[in-house]
């Protein structure tokens, strides 16, 4: 896949004023704020965007007053103040001066890179039409590339060769594959051995900090597959969207992705580092649009493959998952060959949710792509375009991330060998257990 990586603006020409100023205002003016001061500013202004735009904050575990704050000026807070707040700020960080590759340095960067978001948000909230990939590209720093859908052609002619049947080729497909759907008494029970398994092998490779807990729910009637809200003390809640069938892959998928070593992990080791051992307060919010989505959504998707390298997940789920749900797992090498196989149509999916975003393509033109360019039976075709209704670009953090995050980490170890394996989860750690931006896991060839 093509990616394009925005690196954070040198400094906005406010900025420069502000700093023009200070350099030349007399010795008796007030001593610039601190950054521990500016964090928690920035804490203010992301939790009143909040007020505004609920889904805005994925998660908030720091100081209540700041949180009862934002919640009572919410009603006099107009747009264009929260756009003038985010502005000043982001000034004030520029203005400050830090050594390069100093802590500081670090903190600066990942809260103006965190309040560049912020501005796109905020014009999209005052009405401002935003195309996709601008939209994708202002808010998590990565440009999604949109492809002809044509040149798929051969891949589905490839697929169709390995699908039985006759008829239409996502129905055959989806019918293929409801073969491994999990039966819905038997569905947490496996899920529940899934997650397991998915933090045994975590925890092989990562120190988690003692009393570290989740609590799962399966529900129903959400636009998402599965959420994970962190609430802080080492805790999450985790929630699974069953309106859909649950087909036996799913609960590694979701069980690593949400969990282990996915979103669970990753905000448990920041609190662990950054705020209980740093004291860095600004990192006890986590906005669900920024350039950290893409790092917690691309680590989540690959903590999959670090957690099940190579045939493990397919071997995990027909020799332990499969009986569990009583599923015949025969076919489960030609299961994974037809999902080895679906996913070269991956990068489809940004080119059909640009034309339905920006209207470049009817609703019905949509769900007809989705069945031919993603294989997706009618009704998960037009399941899909509820996520779509609600966070917009944000699907492309899923596919990119894995892609960014998982050429990073390869690239640390090849093989399978232990030494490269443990190679790999260094640097798979190092990304969960720090600010890590987009531009980080570039690596200059």
């Amino acid at each position: 896949m093509s990616l394009t990586v925005i690196r954070p603006a040198l400094v906005l020409t406010s900025a420069l004023a502000l700093a023009s100023c200070a350099t030349t205002a007399p010795q008796s003016a007030a001593a610039p704020p601190s950054l521990d001061d500016l964090a928690r500013d920035y804490l203010a202004v992301q939790l009143a965007i909040g007020e505004k735009d609920p889904g805005y904050v994925d998660a908030y575990y720091g100081p209540a007053e700041l949180k009862a704050k934002a919640e009572a000026e919410d009603a006099g807070m107009t747009l264009p103040m929260l756009q003038a707040r985010v502005v000043a700020l982001d000034a004030t960080l520029a203005a400050i001066e830090t050594v390069p590759g100093s802590e500081d340095a670090g903190r600066v960067r990942y809260l103006r890179a965190i309040l560049s978001a912020a501005k796109v948000r905020l014009r999209m909230l005052r009405g401002e039409t935003i195309p996709f990939q601008d939209e994708a590209e202002g808010l998590f720093g990565v440009r999604p590339e949109m492809i002809d859908l044509t040149t798929l052609d051969p891949v589905i002619e490839e697929i169709d060769a390995l699908v039985p049947g006759e008829g239409p080729l996502n129905l055959r497909l989806n019918a293929y594959r409801d073969k491994f759907v999990i039966p819905a008494e038997k569905l947490r029970p496996v899920i529940d051995a899934a997650v397991a398994e998915c933090k045994a092998r975590t925890l092989a490779h990562i120190a988690l900090p003692e009393g570290e807990r989740f609590d799962l729910s399966l529900v129903t009637d959400k636009p998402w597959g599965g959420f994970n809200y962190y609430q802080g003390d080492y805790h999450s809640v985790i929630e699974i969207n069953t309106d859909l069938p649950t087909r036996l892959d799913r609960a590694v998928d979701v069980g690593c992705h949400e969990a282990y070593p996915g979103h669970h992990v990753y905000s448990t080791l920041i609190e662990r580092d950054r705020v209980n051992g740093m004291g860095q307060i600004e990192f006890t919010l986590l906005p669900l649009y920024s350039p950290r989505a893409i790092v917690s959504e691309g680590s989540a998707e690959y903590g999959v493959k670090m957690a099940f390298p190579g045939d493990d997940q397919m071997t995990f789920e027909r020799d332990v998952l499969a009986p569990l749900a009583g599923i015949d797992a025969s076919e489960i090498e030609d299961y994974y060959a037809l999902r080895k196989a679906t996913s070269d149509l991956g990068d489809a999916y940004y080119t059909i949710a640009a034309g339905y975003l920006d209207q470049t393509m009817t609703r019905e033109e949509v769900i007809e792509a989705l069945m031919k360019y993603q294989l997706a039976s009618r009704e998960r075709a037009e399941g899909s375009l509820g996520f779509l209704d609600t966070y917009r670009s944000y699907v492309v953090n899923y596919g990119m991330g894995y892609d960014l995050v998982g050429d990073y980490v390869d690239q640390a170890g090849e093989g399978e060998t232990p030494a490269s394996r443990a190679a790999r989860w260094e640097r798979f750690t190092g990304i969960l257990a720090n600010p890590t931006l987009p531009s980080d896991l570039i690596v200059e060839e």
